[in-house]
């Protein structure tokens, strides 16, 4: 029976997906233990909610059930900030270099999982990888809360605007879109200083780490766009595309609505810092379930699309977006394989691309029915008008690991949140490393089937 045992962990640690699930739940259960502890809050919380606060703050999504500055205590706040830290680099990150500095080598699925993590490319060490993850935070991360505080030191005490500068800029490049002020950051539509700031950090972390290496060397070589390999180029293309896009289209549908009392400049800066978060942070600086039912369909499809991979961000990631829209459109203009940059994209990148989209449609679809089970039931959809958007407003907010909501996170049930808890670590693990994580593998055929066309369209 021992043996037996010893055989089946084996096989199952020897999963480098296996081992991330492992890791992100064994940090979520823990986070929920130390949120529950009095030291951590001000008045009693149910379990159930310091679980969904420790999955959103692991999973860096921001989604709450109760108000963060008043629920809980400097001690808890702290926690919550140290979850949304390491669950943001990522736990193999951490434990890596931890091999490193006691002089252990690292294992072949640890290089593994770091190389599928992070995109990492074979010519690219490991240790290199880790060096540059670890500069970056720290480098960013600390400009980041040095121009936070000029904003919050006339605010608070020294000490608490160093916290409250410290806490936005970790949550803010993890794009976890947790805040310490209610109503996040609708309290400073005006301030240029704090928007341009969160919004760079969030860009930032949601362009990916190998892409951050990658425009680090160019600035030190001096070469030029071109020497950038094709997946930085196109992280940095189509990045740029849609914040020029969506910043248009919530400005265009935005105009009379949420953004009306605003003068121009103010309108494009709230355009601005919305379509930033829409992809992946949280933040606000206007009333989210007060936009336009226009606005809250386009938010859900960049919340859907997510930003680069490798990153802190979730959704099915930018790339694979990317992907799917050249091969359409190499399609349509009958070109014999989907070309960008004088690239031709690889026919296993586009296989991937389309099963990552399909698990995800698939991973929503479930989550959306059995949220509209919970908490809508068998009512008619006459007597729930307009229940339905927003759940699925939720559900995908939950999935891109965004943390936008049009307000009904607390009022969900408890199986309700529950859920959305699961969509969350599924959407910051990703859908296709659980695919991967729970099928068992068996022996590769030596043959094919004689192939056949089939009706389309």
């Amino acid at each position: 029976m021992k043996l037996f045992i010893s055989k089946w962990e084996r096989s199952f640690l020897s999963s480098p997906g296996r081992i991330l699930i492992i890791g992100y739940a064994t940090l979520i259960a823990f986070g929920t233990f130390l949120l529950c502890l009095p030291v951590s809050t001000n008045l009693d919380l149910h379990f159930v909610d310091a679980l969904f606060t420790a999955s959103s703050a692991v999973c860096v999504t921001g989604l709450t059930t109760v108000d963060i500055p008043g629920t809980f205590t400097l001690f808890g706040k702290i926690v919550i900030l140290i979850l949304i830290q390491v669950g943001g680099i990522g736990i193999m990150v951490l434990s890596t270099i931890f091999l490193f500095s006691i002089g252990k080598k690292v294992s072949l699925t640890s290089k593994i999982l770091l190389r599928d993590t992070y995109n990492l490319s074979q010519g690219k060490g490991t240790l290199s990888l880790i060096k540059d993850i670890i500069l970056f935070t720290l480098v960013i991360e600390s400009l980041g809360a040095v121009v936070l505080f000029s904003r919050f030191y006339s605010e608070q005490t020294t000490g608490m605007g160093i916290f409250y500068s410290v806490f936005h800029s970790v949550s803010a490049f993890c794009n976890a879109g947790f805040s310490l002020f209610q109503g996040s950051f609708t309290g400073y539509t005006h301030d240029w200083i704090l928007n341009l700031t969160i919004s760079a950090l969030i860009i930032l972390g949601g362009i990916g780490f190998v892409v951050l290496s990658e425009i680090k060397n160019l600035l030190f070589s001096r070469r030029s766009f071109s020497h950038l390999s094709l997946h930085t180029k196109l992280v940095l293309s189509v990045t740029v595309i849609i914040l020029f896009i969506s910043t248009a289209a919530f400005l265009l549908l935005e105009w009379n609505n949420t953004l009306k009392e605003m003068t121009i400049p103010y309108k494009f800066l709230a355009s601005f810092f919305q379509s930033v978060n829409a992809r992946t942070a949280g933040f606000n600086t206007v009333q989210i379930g007060q936009l336009t039912n226009e606005t809250l369909l386009l938010t859900i499809i960049l919340m859907f699309i997510g930003t680069a991979p490798g990153s802190c961000g979730g959704g099915i990631k930018i790339t694979t977006f990317a992907t799917m829209i050249i091969f359409g459109v190499s399609r349509f203009f009958g070109h014999g394989s989907p070309q960008i940059f004088y690239r031709r994209i690889s026919d296993a990148s586009i296989a991937k691309a389309v099963s990552l989209i399909m698990i995800s449609f698939f991973v929503i679809t479930i989550g959306m029915i059995l949220l509209l089970q919970t908490e809508i039931g068998k009512v008619s959809h006459q007597l729930s008008r307009g229940a339905f958007l927003e759940l699925m407003f939720e559900n995908v907010s939950a999935f891109g690991t965004v943390g936008l909501s049009t307000g009904v996170t607390s009022t969900l049930s408890t199986a309700g949140r529950l859920i959305i808890a699961m969509m969350m670590f599924v959407g910051r693990l990703g859908p296709l490393v659980i695919a991967i994580a729970v099928s068992r593998h068996g022996a590769e055929k030596k043959y094919s089937y004689a192939q056949d066309d089939i009706m389309i369209g």
